[in-house]
C-alpha cells in the first residue's frame, strides 16, 4: 500500500471544489485504487499528461472535474483537482 503526498496547491483546490458543493464519494474511491495499486475504471479516462504538467497522470472524476496525479514509488502524489479552466488556463 503506497502513502499519499498532497501539494499545498492541491490542498487548496480541495477547498475550491468543497466550496462548489461537488460530492468526493467518487473521489475517496478513486484516490483508495491508486494507493492499493488498482487500474482506474476506462470511464475516468486515465491518461499521462504533457507540456507543464509532464511526468504526471490525469484522470476525470466527473466530466468537467479532474484530478492531476504523480505515481512515485512508495507513494501517491496529488499535484492538483479542478475544472479544465482551474488547471488549464
Amino acid at each position: 500500500m503506497k502513502t499519499v503526498r498532497r501539494t499545498t496547491q492541491f490542498k487548496q483546490d480541495v477547498k475550491r471544489m468543497e466550496r462548489r458543493g461537488k460530492d468526493f464519494a467518487v473521489f475517496k474511491a478513486i484516490v483508495h485504487n491508486l494507493i492499493v495499486g488498482q487500474a482506474l475504471d476506462p470511464q475516468y479516462r486515465d491518461h499521462a499528461l504533457l507540456g507543464q504538467y509532464a511526468g504526471t497522470r490525469e484522470c476525470h472524476i466527473e466530466p468537467d472535474w479532474l484530478l492531476i496525479y504523480e505515481l512515485a514509488p512508495g507513494e501517491v502524489i496529488l499535484v492538483r483537482t479542478g475544472t479544465h479552466a482551474d488547471l488549464f488556463e
